[in-house]
């Protein structure tokens, strides 16, 4: 049986609670056995390089972060983790269509 899917967003700057409301719950849903996709978007992308996060991605988060976003807030895409995928919001449809639950931290 496939592994459940939750996908998360974060479009809020680093400063804003919800960045470690959003690390919390994910490490909770990786010690269930839960497969997490999270993308970035907004002001959320400044929060690619954030230790926290890129612990995530050792966890075996697969995150995502909006190419745009990192344009628009000045974030060096030469800094971000190649683990992370740059993209787009066709990504994120699919993150979206394709978890059993998805939640908005906006």
């Amino acid at each position: 049986m496939a592994n459940r899917k939750l996908g998360l967003l974060l479009s809020t700057p680093p400063s804003h609670p919800s960045v470690e409301t959003v690390v919390q719950l994910t490490q909770a849903a990786l010690r269930k056995g839960v497969d997490v996709y999270l993308y970035l978007i907004d002001e959320g992308v400044k929060s690619v390089t954030d230790q926290r996060y890129i612990r995530l991605i050792d966890a075996g988060v697969k995150m995502s972060v909006c190419a745009y976003g990192c344009q628009q807030h000045g974030v060096q895409t030469v800094t971000v983790d190649s683990r992370v995928s740059l993209s787009g919001l066709v990504v994120l449809s699919g993150i979206i269509d394709g978890c059993d639950r998805f939640l908005a931290f906006t």
